[in-house]
C-alpha cells in the first residue's frame, strides 16, 4: 500500500493566496520527510477552493526540492490545455526529475475557464477523448500529427522523448536533481514515460480509461462501495477492450480521501468541522458556470460531515484500519489524503508527520 498527500493549495477564510500556496510547498516537503510515498496536487483557475492554478508548475518545483518522493497533478484540467503543449511538459519532468513524475488529468467542470483560455464548451462535453489520446499518444510514440477534429497538424517528433535513458552523460539525473526511488519505474511508470492517471466520475469516464488502460483517480466524495463498483467496471471494460491481463490486474488506481490524526476520534472531527465548511463554502461559491446554467451546491458542513464518515479521520489506529478496509473492500492500494483540513500551516506538517510515524508502519 502506498500513501500520499493531497494538497489543494486552499485559501481557508482570512487567509491570503500566498499563505495557501506556502502550505502546500512546506507540506510537500514535509511529506518526503515522514516517509509519504506520493504527492498530488490539485488545479483549480479563480477561485480560492483551490490557489494553484498550474499542477504541472508546482510539480516542477516540487520535484526540484525533493529527492525520492513522487510527485502528480490530481488533476491538469486537459479541456483548456493543449494536450501537447501538457505532453512536453509532462515528459521534461519526467525525463529530468529521474521518472518520479505522475501526469493525472480530468474533464474539470463547465466554468468560466473555458471563456478565460478559448477553449469553448465543447472542449468540456466532447473533447475530451481527443485531447486524451493525443496526450497519451504524445508520451508514447516518437513523433505525431493531429488527426482529430479539434487538434490538426503536421507530423513532428517528440522533444525530449520520454523514452529516452534517464541517465545523462557523465553521471546519473538523480545527481543532482533528483533521484529515482524505489516507485520510480514498474507500476508507476517507467523509462517508456509518465503514468498517466485519469479523474474518473462517471461510468463514461470509467469506460474511457479503462479501454485505453490508463489507471484511475477516484474522488474524495464517494465511499468504499462505490468505489469498487468503478473499479469492477473498469475491468470488465478493460477486458472488453482487450487489455492484457495482466495490465488489468495491476492497474495502480488511487482513491482520494481526507486524512486528519489526532489522540481522539472526536478532536480529529472537531478540527475539521471547524475549519473545512468556511474553505468549502467560500471556494465553492466562487465558481462559476460559462454558459449560466444552474449548478447544485453542497451544504459544507454536511459535506465536511460525509467526509469524516468516509476516511481516515481519528486516531492513529482508526486511520490505518480505515485505509487498509478500503484497500480490501476496493482493490486500490494508493492513496491521495488531503491533509490540510485544519487550514493551519503547523497543524498541518503535524498531521503529515503523524500519518508517516504513527500510521504508515501500521499499514506496512
Amino acid at each position: 500500500m502506498r500513501v500520499g498527500s493531497f494538497l489543494l493549495a486552499a485559501q481557508f477564510p482570512g487567509q491570503g493566496q500566498g499563505e495557501a500556496l506556502h502550505r502546500a510547498v512546506r507540506s510537500a516537503e514535509v511529506a518526503e520527510e515522514a516517509g509519504l510515498d506520493s504527492v498530488w496536487l490539485a488545479e483549480h483557475h479563480f477561485v480560492p477552493y483551490g490557489t494553484c492554478p498550474s499542477a504541472v508548475t508546482l510539480a516542477a518545483l516540487l520535484l526540484g526540492r525533493t529527492r525520492r518522493i513522487r510527485v502528480g497533478t490530481a488533476v491538469s484540467v486537459l479541456p483548456t490545455a493543449h494536450p501537447v503543449a501538457l505532453g512536453e511538459q509532462a515528459a521534461l519532468l519526467h525525463v529530468t526529475s529521474g521518472g518520479r513524475f505522475s501526469l493525472g488529468v480530468g474533464r474539470g467542470g463547465p466554468w468560466v475557464d473555458l471563456e478565460v483560455f478559448g477553449a469553448g464548451l465543447e472542449a468540456y462535453e466532447t473533447g475530451f477523448p481527443e485531447s486524451l489520446d493525443l496526450l497519451v499518444r504524445w508520451l508514447r510514440e516518437p513523433s505525431v500529427a493531429g488527426t482529430g477534429d479539434r487538434f490538426r497538424f503536421r507530423e513532428v517528433p517528440v522533444v525530449p522523448r520520454p523514452s529516452e535513458a534517464l541517465t545523462a552523460p557523465g553521471g546519473s539525473w538523480g545527481s543532482p536533481l533528483s533521484g529515482p526511488g524505489p516507485e520510480a519505474h514498474g507500476a508507476d511508470g517507467d523509462a517508456a514515460g509518465p503514468e498517466v492517471v485519469v479523474a474518473c466520475t462517471s461510468p463514461a469516464s470509467v469506460r474511457l480509461a479503462a479501454e485505453r488502460g490508463l489507471p484511475m483517480l477516484l474522488g474524495m466524495h464517494v465511499g468504499d462501495e462505490e468505489k469498487a463498483e468503478m473499479v469492477a467496471l473498469w475491468r470488465r471494460c478493460a477486458r472488453a477492450a482487450g487489455r492484457p491481463s495482466g495490465e488489468i490486474l495491476g492497474a495502480a488506481h488511487v482513491s482520494a480521501g481526507v486524512c486528519q490524526i489526532a489522540d481522539r476520534h472526536t478532536d480529529a472531527a472537531e478540527t475539521l468541522l471547524k475549519a473545512m465548511p468556511g474553505w468549502l463554502k467560500q471556494g465553492l461559491d466562487a465558481h462559476v458556470t460559462v454558459d449560466g446554467r444552474a449548478r447544485g451546491m453542497r451544504d459544507p458542513l454536511a459535506y465536511t460531515e460525509l467526509l469524516c464518515g468516509l476516511h481516515p479521520v481519528g486516531t492513529p489506529r482508526l486511520c490505518a484500519d480505515r485505509l487498509a478496509a478500503t484497500s480490501e473492500r476496493t482493490g486500490i492500494s494508493r492513496f491521495a489524503l488531503l491533509v490540510e483540513g485544519s487550514g493551519d500551516l503547523a497543524a498541518t506538517e503535524e498531521n503529515v508527520r503523524r500519518l508517516g510515524a504513527e500510521v504508515l508502519p501500521r499499514l506496512r
